[in-house]
Formats: C-alpha cells, structure tokens, sequence
C-alpha cells in the first residue's frame, strides 16, 4: 500500500502526539434525545469509502491520528498469521476478537496455547472476569477469581505467543514495542492504514499504535476485499463464519454480522468501531467523548447514506433511551 497522498495523513515525526482535538475537528454525530429534550451531544470523526477504495464520505477531520484500540485486532493476527501462527476457523476468529469471556470464547483461545506447548501463565494480558452476564453469574456463584484467558483480549495475546514460538522469538517479552513480533504489527497496520504517528500503552498492555481514521477506514475496506488466501482474506473469511466468537452474545459486532452475512465489524474501546458491509462499503467512526452507545447506529447511518443495504441490522439502528423502565426517547443520528 502506498503512503496516503494527503498531507494530514502524514504526521511530522514517527513519535509525534496530535494536540488535542478542537471543536473544529470534530462533527456532531449523534444526540441523546429524552422525551423530546436533548440531552447529550456526541463529537466525533467518520471515514468512509466505496467499494472500489475510494473515499465517500467524511466528518469530521478524517487525517487526524487516533486510536483504533481494539478495532486494530483483525491486523494484530494478520501480524500474527504471517510471523508463522498456526490459526485457522476459531482459533483465527479468537485471535481477531474481543471477546465476553464466555465458554466458547476461552476454550478457543485455551486451545492456540495448548498448540503452542504453552499455558494460561504465559499470557501477558491482566485477568479478568467474564463480561458475558451468563458466564460471570456462575462464575460469581462458584466465588471463581479472575483469570487471563478470560480478559477479552486472550484471544490476540495466545495468536501473538504462538507467533513468537513458530517464529523462535522470546515469548516473555512479546509485548515490548521493540519486540519482533510488535514490529511486525507496526508494519502490517502501515501497510493497510498508513504511517503510525504515535505509539501507546492498550488496555491489554500490548503496544497501541496511532493511524488516522481515514486510513483505518482504507485498512478496513482492503481487509475486507482482501484475496481469501492471503492472510487478512483468511482473518476476514474466519470472524464472518464465527460472528460470536468475535464478540459474544447480545454484543453489537456479533449482532451486526449475524444480520448482515458477508460483513464485518469489530469495535474498539473509547468509542471506535470499523465496519463493511456485504457489499464492500466501509466505515470507521470514533466517539470524540469515547461513548460507545452512538458509534454502531452511526456507522450504520454512514453506510446507507453511501449507497450500502443495510435494511438486516435494523435492530441495531434503534437504541432507546429509558425512563420508568420504558422508552422515552432515542439516540438519533445528528448529520
């Protein structure tokens, strides 16, 4: 992938850090509507492109640097994939995911370990209780502790140990930002999104690198379009076959999918979500305010209004706001 043309994209240094983002920066997306009053306002920058890659729509200033957070998973396990990973159906979707800690979801990313002659104490990633409501309730019950493989990033932490081990590199410090195997996602994220501007600490302690929304968006698209036997065709190919590996019950990436055979989706925390529809239109939305309950029913907006079909996730299209334990208002689209 070439460098992108527009200067924007370009940051000034490898290790540059943006101002913070003004109002002239950002559009209003969405309001918080409460029985006829508005109530909340949400900020915020959209990148969106056509089938063929070209840019459709923006809001916002698309050439600034953010963090994708979790929505740079699907090309963590490209990285993963090429440093020599044995991935294929679940345990590739696992790798892509940020998962709810659900049965499912752990023997998945268990069994990458398993494969690599590794175990639960090799992940770096802190532990966790389940955020599937089922799962944490008898874990609650049975007074289970936390553990690593139920953090919602196990799945990209096992890819990136099996990495390591295929490709004989140290698996104790595999998310140092000097470490090859996080080189190797640098270089990925570039070839798909553009320069990264900025390296950071992510949640999952793994190193998170800053790219623009636009070229997020660009990623996204050639994610999506990608030849299925190359490493990001078999990512996309695996989270479309095991949509709930790739979230969980009830979560909105795995609804969106489901409703949508043939797309993708893969939010981020802080607000970010990355979507293509079955017909290879692509989105990225980031919440300026870092609020996630806009970003699926924008991205969605976005995509119509480009020309996509996405009459099948209605549902997600409708998020109520409650009063007396019944609906008094909406979040409603504000472009």
């Amino acid at each position: 992938m070439t460098a992108p043309s527009d200067p924007a994209d370009v940051p000034a240094t490898a290790t540059a850090v943006p101002a913070a983002a003004t109002a002239a920066d950002l559009a209003e997306l969405a309001i918080v509507v409460r029985s006829g009053f508005p109530e909340s306002h949400h900020l915020g920058i959209v990148a969106a492109v056509h089938p063929d890659g070209t840019p459709a729509l923006e809001l916002g200033s698309a050439g600034r640097l953010f963090l994708p957070r979790s929505s740079s998973k699907p090309f963590q396990a490209v990285a993963s994939l090429r440093a020599g990973a044995d991935l294929a159906d679940e345990t590739l979707a696992i790798a892509a995911a940020s998962h709810a800690g659900a049965a499912a979801h752990v023997a998945a990313a268990g069994a990458i370990l398993e494969a690599a002659g590794l175990g639960e104490a090799d992940l770096r990633c802190p532990p966790a209780m389940p955020r599937d409501p089922v799962t944490l309730d008898a874990a609650i019950r049975a007074c289970d502790a936390p553990r690593r493989l139920l953090y919602n990033c196990s799945g990209k932490h096992a890819a990136m140990l099996a990495a390591c081990v295929a490709s004989g590199w140290d698996t104790a410090t595999y998310l140092d930002p000097a470490h090859p195997l996080q080189l190797l996602v640098r270089e990925v994220l570039e070839e798909f999104a553009g320069p990264v501007g900025a390296v950071t600490v992510d949640g999952c302690g793994a190193p998170q690198f800053a790219v623009t929304v636009r070229g997020l968006a660009r990623a996204f698209h050639l994610l999506a379009t990608a030849p299925p036997e190359s490493e990001a065709g078999r990512v996309a190919t695996a989270m479309r076959a095991h949509p709930l590996l790739v979230a969980g019950e009830g979560q909105d990436d795995t609804v969106l999918m489901r409703s949508l055979p043939g797309a993708l989706a893969k939010s981020g925390a802080e607000g970010v979500v990355g979507v293509v529809a079955p017909s290879g239109h692509a989105v990225v939305v980031k919440i300026a305010d870092g609020a996630a309950r806009a970003a699926t029913l924008v991205a969605l907006e976005v995509l119509e209004r480009i020309g996509a079909d996405v009459a099948g996730a209605a549902v997600l299209r409708e998020v109520p706001v409650f009063g007396r334990g019944e609906p008094v208002g909406r979040i409603e689209v504000a472009f």
